[in-house]
């Protein structure tokens, strides 16, 4: 099979696998971005194992494009990262990423031809991750520059820890002490020489996390809102329109309820945020992650 693809790097074939506040009031200012021309893609692992799938149009209030709809069978999983999309050269759909399965780390590949039902591979990339709460990954691949891919876990202990894609695997590459207040996490930027992570705090606070791609640089920690995020178990991210900005949609795990807002490019508490509202979609998961072919400007 030969795929077009972006640069996260994967392992080798592996085996068949078994089949915010609602109405939170704006702040800083009117958010830069073509927010209605955006989608976001989200899809989550239901109580039998199935992928389900729900396409939102980013807008106020949010419109659902589809209803939600079974993507392929799956696997048990209790974290995962960014699902990344591209067609193969049969022109069949393509998405791959991370996931955690217990105490192990794992790379899924899913094909969904246009005929019959997606095909699932998974290939174990190693132990170790029992205290791994969350994890996100970055994937800069920009012809002509420097590329990199890094995998970050928030883990138990307080820190946060990062490996770089090395041949078939990780490496790793760092970690980061005094993040133990720290709850939900996401991308919400990929650059040549740095990454930055949107993260909550269990007070609820966000915060961005500028990460240096350079081995033994500390981040930057900004704070962007003092509270208001407690609520949200999990952060979906999607780039919009010209000016760098983002949708984040966060996701209340206890009322199976998600909340769309449109972001500004990130710059501390200046940052531009948009209330889009709720999003009339019942998210049945405990485990989400965003499908996008996109690159993340947001900061």
């Amino acid at each position: 099979m030969s795929v077009r693809r972006l640069g996260l790097v994967l392992a080798g074939a592996g085996a068949l696998v078994a089949a915010a506040l609602p109405g939170q009031a704006n702040a800083g200012g009117r958010v830069a971005t073509d927010a209605l021309t955006c989608i976001n893609r989200f899809v989550w692992t239901d109580s039998a194992n199935a992928v389900q799938e729900a396409d939102v149009m980013a807008a106020k209030p949010p419109r659902p494009l589809t209803g939600t709809y079974q993507l392929a069978q799956f696997v048990p999983v209790r974290a995962m990262t960014t699902w990344y999309m591209s067609i193969t050269r049969q022109g069949e759909q393509y998405s791959y990423g991370l996931l955690l399965q217990g105490g192990n780390l794992y790379r899924h590949s899913t094909i969904t031809p246009s005929d019959s039902r997606a095909r699932v591979t998974a290939t174990k990339l190693g132990g170790g991750w029992t205290s791994f709460k969350s994890i996100a990954t970055s994937n800069y691949n920009d012809p002509g520059s420097v590329t990199h891919a890094f995998l970050y876990g928030l883990n138990t202990n307080g820190s946060l820890y990062r490996y770089a894609a090395s041949g078939t695997g990780y490496r790793a590459y760092g970690s980061f002490a005094g993040f133990k207040s720290f709850k939900a996490m996401a991308m919400i930027s990929q650059q040549p020489t740095y990454d930055t992570l949107l993260m909550t705090t269990t007070a609820g606070a966000l915060y961005t996390i500028h990460i240096p791609t350079a081995a033994k640089t500390k981040p930057v920690v900004k704070l962007i809102r003092k509270s208001g995020w407690s609520s949200f178990e999990s952060l979906l991210i999607e780039h919009c329109g010209n000016n760098d900005g983002s949708v984040v949609v966060g996701i209340d795990h206890n009322t199976d309820s998600g909340y769309q807002y449109a972001f500004s490019k990130a710059k501390g508490t200046a940052t531009a945020i948009t209330s889009y509202g709720k999003i009339p979609v019942t998210f049945t998961g405990t485990v989400y992650a965003s499908r996008t072919n996109a690159w993340l400007y947001g900061e």
